[in-house]
């Protein structure tokens, strides 16, 4: 029986209602300060506009909306109309949806817990089930997790720096200071653009006049300037080896394309002295000249395609879109740069090895840890489908936390929802679940050691992830170009439904990098906050709509994704983005300034709107997207084979492509030595 429109506005008013920070009454202004009491209304306003059916209240909201339009329509039209469009959506979402019944919130109890765990039914069902039983939920994950190995990897990885291209990604945005110290040129195009809208929101992207020691190029390097060092004292390389790594510089602003290559140049030039690492950075006209000059020349040469731009071969835009190009140069590094490279591992900038205390825990340093067999393995998974490990997945701690174990879950988990956007979605509890359950499980008893039975992993994080290149060829996963967040997690989805064997990823214990961005990225991550935030409402859209692509089944995708991964996956996405959007800025009001709650409210807008729509339609734009970005990929490796087979032959017009890859590539080669 499904669930009528006004049935499910008369349930969410009386539970939050009941909820802390849920009585949306008109608000007081004899408490607030004229300012905030506006931005306070604009939430309590849009909940009663769309969830209250009581004249009054609703007469209340219609007048708030005016008079906010009257005293500045410039600023609050957008805001004002999104909320106003949104019924009807909403509205359509609930009574489409297969939503189990509304439960009775008479027999809900007065207490907060019974309250939100009674409400979670609804909105957050994976949340109640891993507060009822936790146990229960780890034992759940872990079986559906287990792989049941057949045969490993019969040529792992012998020599990992020489056969790992690592990646990583700078992500810039402008000064935070108007008055940074930069190279003239630089400065110049700052000043002319000071006023440029934002095109893509990062976590915690490097301002341009960001302190050497809270840079986070210089902090990651380094670090694995240091992993090198420690290797060569180990022995595990040899003592004039080098390791290569690809950065993709991606942008906030899109006028900073024209500084992004020559700040990093700077940088290396003030500060770098990497005497272990080979560095090669690629920007977006970088990328332009590799579709031009190699990709199309050898499209139309040998697969008579002339219709193919390549253009999701690039690394401005959402985080997808750099994702699948730090994956997917590893292809084309192994076939025109230098054929011994096997794998690709990204790691993020703000992530070291902590190798002493790798040693000292697991017996191996980061190299080592990536000869395992299990890469690139063959198993069955628990719906008895035959897998390939060909990705592989590591954790992270904190910094804070090191010192504990290595294999300290960098999400602790947490005792119950506290704020009242938690009420409605609260991540951080299946988040933690994951983590403990797939990120720290260690092969230290049979069956699960390592040889019988091992785990696959669904929940990875963006850095401290790989790939073999023959997964690669054969498979083509990519992270469609509009995932702005989870990018990491997004990656699976496109190969999750596959022909057998399925590419998987393989869980290594111990491969575990340090975090260490609150260490020295706060002031950055402080200015992102809000674009993380509304990113994270987006995610939960696009999502949705991605995993009903992968099956229209959408609870089988959503139970086999469980708990993190899945949690993000709902049968009424606007639904709970909205609800979450409204009490989050409800807090908001009461601990940020005027100018953070505007831009919240602004930036909220806009970015759902445009999310939402998106969404919408049978196809969708982001189906159509979708379908055309993974013909794309598919023709990026039927070029790479096609040139490499030509290679074989000795093909003079290969040759020749090979030679113009190899002189783009020096081109894009970082002198990271200290002038």
């Amino acid at each position: 029986m499904r669930i009528t429109w006004p049935e499910f506005q008369t349930w969410i008013s009386t539970l939050f209602s009941r909820l802390p920070a849920g009585n949306h009454a008109a608000p007081s202004s004899k408490s607030r300060q004229a300012e905030l009491e506006k931005y306070e209304g604009f939430f309590r306003a849009s909940f009663i506009y769309l969830f209250e059916s009581d004249h009054q209240l609703l007469r209340f909201a219609s007048n708030l909306f005016n008079d906010l339009l009257l005293e500045d329509a410039r600023t609050w039209q957008e805001p004002v109309h999104f909320i106003l469009q949104l019924k009807g959506k909403l509205k359509q979402e609930i009574e489409n949806a297969a939503l189990p019944p509304l439960p009775d919130l008479k027999e809900a109890g007065e207490s907060v817990e019974s309250l939100y765990m009674t409400g979670w039914k609804v909105l957050f069902p994976e949340g109640r089930e891993i507060l009822l039983n936790k146990k229960k939920a780890e034992q759940d994950l872990l079986r559906k997790r287990k792989i049941t190995l057949h045969k490993p990897n019969p040529a792992p990885l012998e020599n990992p720096a020489r056969e790992i291209l690592f990646t990583s990604n700078v992500l810039l945005r402008p000064p935070l200071d108007n008055h940074s110290e930069l190279p003239e040129n630089i400065q110049k195009v700052v000043d002319r653009h000071r006023n440029a809208a934002q095109q893509f929101w990062y976590d915690h992207p490097i301002p341009l006049d960001a302190p050497a020691q809270n840079n986070e190029i210089l902090y990651g390097l380094n670090g694995l300037e240091q992993m090198m060092a420690f290797e060569k004292q180990r022995g595990t390389v040899g003592s004039g080896q080098r390791l290569t790594c690809v950065l993709s510089c991606s942008v906030t602003h899109s006028y900073l394309h024209q500084v992004a290559k020559s700040y990093v140049q700077y940088l290396m030039a003030r500060h770098g002295t990497f005497e272990n690492l080979d560095l090669y950075l690629f920007t977006e006209t970088d990328c332009r000249k590799i579709i031009s000059k190699i990709l199309k020349p050898a499209a139309e040469r040998y697969l008579q395609i002339t219709d193919e731009e390549f253009l999701v071969f690039g690394v401005d835009g959402e985080y997808g879109r750099h994702y699948t190009f730090l994956k997917a140069i590893a292809a084309l590094w192994q076939v025109l740069i230098d054929p011994q490279i096997k794998a690709t591992f990204k790691i993020d900038l703000d992530q070291v090895f902590p190798q002493e205390t790798l040693v000292r825990e697991t017996g191996h340093s980061a190299l080592e840890l990536f000869k395992t067999p299990l890469w690139g393995a063959y198993g069955r998974d628990f719906k008895q489908r035959d897998v390939q490990l060909g990705m592989i997945a590591g954790a992270l701690v904190n910094a804070s936390d090191i010192e504990k174990s290595l294999f300290t879950p960098d999400v602790p988990f947490p005792q119950g929802p506290e704020r009242s956007e938690e009420f409605v979605f609260f991540s951080r509890l299946p988040q933690a679940l994951s983590t403990s359950v797939e990120m720290m499980t260690r092969y230290d008893h049979p069956p699960l050691d390592g040889r019988k039975q091992c785990l696959q992993r669904i929940h990875v994080t963006g850095g401290t992830n790989g790939i073999l290149v023959e997964s690669l060829f054969a498979h083509h996963p990519f992270t469609p170009s509009f995932m702005g967040r989870a990018e990491d997690q997004a990656f699976i989805l496109s190969v999750f439904n596959g022909k057998e064997p399925l590419l998987r990823y393989v869980h290594q214990p111990g491969l575990i990098m340090r975090h260490d961005k609150h260490l020295f990225a706060q002031k950055a991550i402080k200015a992102a906050e809000n674009g993380k935030i509304i990113g994270d409402y987006v995610r939960m859209l696009y999502f949705s709509a991605y995993a009903r692509m992968v099956d229209p089944d959408l609870s089988a995708v959503k139970e086999e994704l469980a708990p993190f991964t899945g949690s993000f996956i709902s049968a009424i996405p606007a639904t709970i983005v909205t609800l979450r959007f409204i009490f989050k800025g409800l807090e908001k009001v009461h601990k940020e300034s005027a100018d953070q709650i505007m831009e919240y409210i602004q930036t909220g807008a806009k970015r759902l709107k445009t999310a939402m729509e998106f969404t919408e339609g049978n196809p969708s734009p982001l189906q159509k997207q979708f379908e055309k970005e993974k013909r794309s990929w598919k023709r990026y490796y039927q070029t790479l084979q096609a040139l490499a087979d030509a290679l074989e032959r000795d093909d003079e017009f290969a040759v020749r492509i090979k030679n113009t890859a190899q002189n783009m590539v020096r081109n894009a080669q970082l002198h990271a030595v200290k002038t």
